[in-house]
């Protein structure tokens, strides 16, 4: 995998004196997905974004982004990669454009159409100075700056943020036609719906360790869902307790709700050997609940 992988990190470690932000972190991140990393603040994200990019050095370990050492080879890698940092700080008195052409003269010029294509997308205001515009309207020229050069590695740490909900569908779009085009998203983010949305596979991050990483369809398989099941006669609860993945049962005459995370197939033929079952339904639990079950599990 690491020969293929669009990042790769082997036993990356930083610490800050005392303070272990990132240990061993061992991860492969394919071309052609988007990848998100999960984790509240002070868990290791920044810190793991900034060591790969090469703007702090690792205490030990290694990274590289496309076969390449981040260290060795990091000027060579900006070829290829766009970033939009979790700190966007631009020049306050260059218009929206103007900031566009000074990263578009860094990479060695652009295509303006597709520029202008991105800058519509958005709804983004390039004529106005960037000191005058709102948060989310500068958030907006940074995910430009980042795509404007159709990198093949995209890394974006907390890329939605003031963005409005339309925009941010938006912006999920085009995250999905980069994978598509066979190129790599690693999004680093608090919103748990968006990387539901748009991830092909998650890491989730606890204080500098990783402790899964899953495809989100995984993840949600094995998450806790709710199950309602009604019947054409009162049912004992009883019945339901001792069935594998079975967490809580909760029987009101018909009718029986359940927390579970075992195998359907296997409760159905418990539930349809004692009772003739009318109907059921099944409330997937989000990422949200997901994420935490993870922590819960840790912290046990």
């Amino acid at each position: 995998m690491t020969d293929n992988a669009a990042i790769h990190t082997e036993a990356l470690t930083k610490h800050y004196g005392d303070v272990k932000a990132l240990v061993d972190l061992d991860l492969d991140i394919r071309p052609g997905e988007v990848f998100g990393f999960l984790g509240p603040n002070g868990a290791g994200k920044t810190t793991m974004i900034r060591t790969i990019l090469d703007e702090i050095r690792p205490t030990s370990g290694s990274a590289s982004i496309l076969g390449m050492d981040t260290h060795l080879q990091s000027v060579e890698i900006r070829e290829h990669i766009g970033y939009v940092p979790g700190d966007l700080a631009m020049y306050p008195n260059l218009t929206g454009r103007d900031t566009l052409t000074y990263f578009a003269n860094l990479r060695g010029g652009v295509d303006w159409s597709f520029v202008d294509t991105l800058a519509e997308r958005l709804g983004a205001d390039l004529t106005k100075k960037v000191g005058d515009l709102s948060s989310g309207n500068r958030q907006k020229v940074g995910l430009i700056q980042a795509f404007m050069n159709r990198p093949k590695v995209l890394v974006m740490d907390e890329p939605s943020s003031g963005l409005d909900p339309l925009v941010q569908r938006e912006f999920q779009t085009m995250m999905r036609e980069v994978a598509a085009d066979g190129r790599t998203v690693f999004l680093s983010s608090h919103t748990l719906s968006e990387v539901q949305r748009v991830a092909d596979r998650v890491g989730i991050i606890r204080q500098g360790h990783l402790i899964a990483v899953e495809g989100v369809s995984e993840l949600r398989s094995k998450a806790i869902r709710t199950v309602n099941l009604f019947f054409d006669e009162p049912v004992d609860g009883a019945v339901f307790g001792g069935l594998p993945g079975v967490r809580e049962v909760s029987v009101e005459n018909h009718h029986v709700t359940l927390s579970f995370d075992g195998q359907m197939e296997t409760l159905l033929k418990v539930v349809t050997e004692q009772y003739s079952l009318l109907d059921i339904t099944t409330q997937e639990a989000d990422l949200e609940e997901i994420f935490l079950t993870y922590y819960e599990e840790v912290r046990a």
